[in-house]
């Protein structure tokens, strides 16, 4: 009796085989087709990235910039890629990426810090205010840019200090950028005596600044008195240098001018305070006090 059902059994199944061979063959084909779809999607996709980082890097476009949209380009292939691989398996791709959408929505709000740094990644990226090697100023914290990435930014101070700086914060505060212009301003405030010549002051000051040849003198100098100060005349002094003399040529004007007021004999003053005491005021307060 058993053996008896048992062959009813493998005759039911190899007459529903029979019957439904032609939708066994077509599911089997759409999965092979699946499979190739797949293999040949993340191949297109690991070439394609490879290719536009290859690209960018030959036309001198700056390396996080070609990483980042590499890894986007690759990353949006491999999602065109699975969503025709379910299409062919007969899954309804729009109540996936409907549950996707969903779930993205929900990881979402639950890293919106991380979500906002990403976006101000993707415009530093985008916009470039700063790049890799640039020396810049973020808030209070300044240094060469060591690499942008897509939630932070890291810097290397001049003491050689790594800081880490969230993107939302460089894109929310303002960026000084002073290695993006070849050449740069350098100004310096001079302190003087008030019993100084000015034209003195200034000819001492020029005559300095005439002998420093790394100084761009077809920019033009401005040496001019800048400020009565209380202790002090302040002569402002402009000079146009390159970036890469510009701290050089600070320090060692700032030293030669030390060195020609001295030489002249230009006092440069400290803060001082002059007190004056009245004589009646002094015998009333005796007479009081008595």
């Amino acid at each position: 009796m058993e053996e008896i059902n048992l062959t009813n059994e493998i005759d039911k199944a190899a007459g529903w085989f029979v019957n439904n061979q032609d939708l066994l063959i077509q599911y089997a084909m759409n999965i092979v087709s699946a499979i190739l779809i797949l293999i040949i999607g993340l191949f297109v996709a690991k070439i394609v990235g490879k290719t536009v980082k290859r690209v960018m890097s030959l036309r001198g476009i700056d390396t996080t910039i070609s990483d980042f949209l590499s890894m986007i380009i690759r990353y949006a292939v491999i999602a065109f890629t699975i969503i025709a691989v379910l299409g062919k398996l007969g899954i309804q791709t729009a109540s996936v990426i409907a549950v996707i959408g969903a779930a993205g929505l929900a990881v979402g709000l639950a890293l919106q810090g991380s979500l906002s740094n990403f976006a101000a990644g993707v415009l530093l990226v985008i916009f470039r205010p700063l790049r890799t090697g640039e020396y810049v100023s973020i808030g209070s914290v300044e240094g060469t840019v060591v690499q942008v990435q897509i939630f932070s930014t890291t810097l290397r101070t001049a003491d050689d200090r790594i800081v880490v700086i969230p993107n939302n914060k460089i894109i929310s505060d303002n960026i000084i950028n002073t290695s993006r212009e070849p050449n740069r301003r350098t100004q310096i405030i001079v302190g003087v005596a008030y019993n100084a010549d000015i034209d003195e002051v200034k000819k001492v000051l020029g005559d300095v600044i005439k002998e420093d040849k790394r100084i761009q003198h077809e920019k033009g100098v401005t040496i001019r008195l800048h400020e009565m100060a209380p202790s002090s005349l302040n002569f402002i002094v402009r000079v146009w240098t390159t970036n890469g003399d510009a701290w050089n040529v600070y320090w060692d004007l700032m030293e030669n001018f030390k060195r020609a007021l001295d030489k002249h004999n230009i006092g440069i003053p400290f803060p001082q305070m002059d007190v004056y005491l009245h004589q009646q005021q002094v015998a009333l307060q005796k007479k009081t006090g008595e």
